[in-house]
């Protein structure tokens, strides 16, 4: 799915014609999240999003994970596989599994620490205690609740902000903005806060510890496309993200091909962006969660093959702060 472009802007029209939709849905989302959840006897630090699509949940999944791992904890990530067909709870297996099995996500996390999907939140988090986790890392999941929080932290995108400040369809949000804040015991704003005044500030006034954090590229990788012509493409939450990425790093994005968030490449699409990158001497240059939906699909080998991957890395300014933050919950 594409998101609607008068998400992201004041309420408009179609906004106001679809307010009672919102409100509907917003009403039911507002009563679910105020359910009780279970434990499952081991700490869980979820992190979520105040919207619909990507802020950096993924990348700070794997940040909280490694200081979760370097304070000799044993943590697993939890997540609910969107994009893939098996329900689970199954471990993730990077050598095995595809994208199409258990979704873009869980594959990149797999990678770095063990990782289990589950549609059901608390089997999940049940095969993960049994596996040996010792805490468990929700990867999205802030709005089920299922399964008891010790830490919910939300990601927002400090450029994009909560858009028009509508619940899904009329805007982004997922649930009303002041219940789901309500929720929260934490704020990472994602770059700069050009769109996320408003959020800020309602954060401060419920005393939620605010952090700063942005995504840093990889150095070998920027290093080695230095000099070159680049045809950068993208199927994320937000692809002009990656390319103003790519830009401020001073690589020659020369075009730029945008897909909806967790787009599965066809054949064809992967012969035309190959095409178009030999016709004009480009190189193909795509995200990490891109890869990970090529990589084992015959139809996509060549693609994979021919594109190089920007990995990012989670950076805090507060980073001190945010792990005392995270091991508390766990100590």
């Amino acid at each position: 799915m594409r998101d609607p472009a008068f998400w992201w802007y004041p309420e408009s029209l179609v906004a106001r014609m679809l307010a009672p939709a919102a409100a509907i849905y917003g009403g039911i989302a507002e009563r679910r999240m105020q359910q009780p959840g279970r434990s499952v006897g081991v700490p869980v630090i979820c992190i979520g999003n105040l919207t619909v699509g990507g802020a950096g949940k993924t990348p700070t999944a794997l940040a909280v994970a490694a200081l979760l791992r370097g304070a000799g904890k044993n943590p697993f990530v939890l997540s609910r596989g969107y994009g893939g067909t098996l329900e689970g709870p199954v471990r993730v297996d990077a050598a095995h599994h595809r994208a199409a099995d258990v979704g873009d996500e869980p594959l990149l996390l797999a990678r770095a620490v063990p990782a289990i999907i589950s549609r059901d939140r608390v089997a999940g988090a049940e095969a993960a205690r049994a596996a040996g986790a010792d805490a468990i890392v929700m990867d999205d999941g802030f709005q089920n609740p299922s399964l008891t929080k010790d830490l919910s932290i939300v990601v927002v995108d400090g450029r994009r902000g909560v858009g028009n400040a509508c619940v899904f369809p009329a805007g982004p949000l997922r649930a009303p903005l002041k219940p789901q804040l309500a929720r929260a015991q934490a704020v990472l704003m994602m770059g700069p806060i050009e769109g996320a005044q408003d959020i800020v500030a309602k954060a401060e006034r419920r005393g939620l510890p605010m952090f700063r954090g942005g995504l840093e590229p990889d150095a070998a990788v920027l290093a080695a496309l230095q000099g070159s012509q680049v045809l950068a493409f993208a199927g994320i939450g937000d692809p002009e993200k990656f390319f103003a990425t790519l830009t401020a790093s001073g690589i020659d994005v020369a075009e730029r091909r945008a897909f909806p968030d967790h787009h599965r490449y066809r054949k064809d699409e992967a012969a035309a962006l190959i095409a178009r990158a030999e016709e004009h001497e480009l190189t193909l240059v795509t995200t990490e969660k891109d890869m990970a939906r090529m990589v084992g699909e015959p139809d996509l080998a060549a693609l994979a093959a021919a594109a190089r991957t920007l990995p990012v890395t989670l950076k805090i300014a507060e980073e001190t702060a945010f792990r005392d933050l995270v091991l508390s919950k766990v100590k």
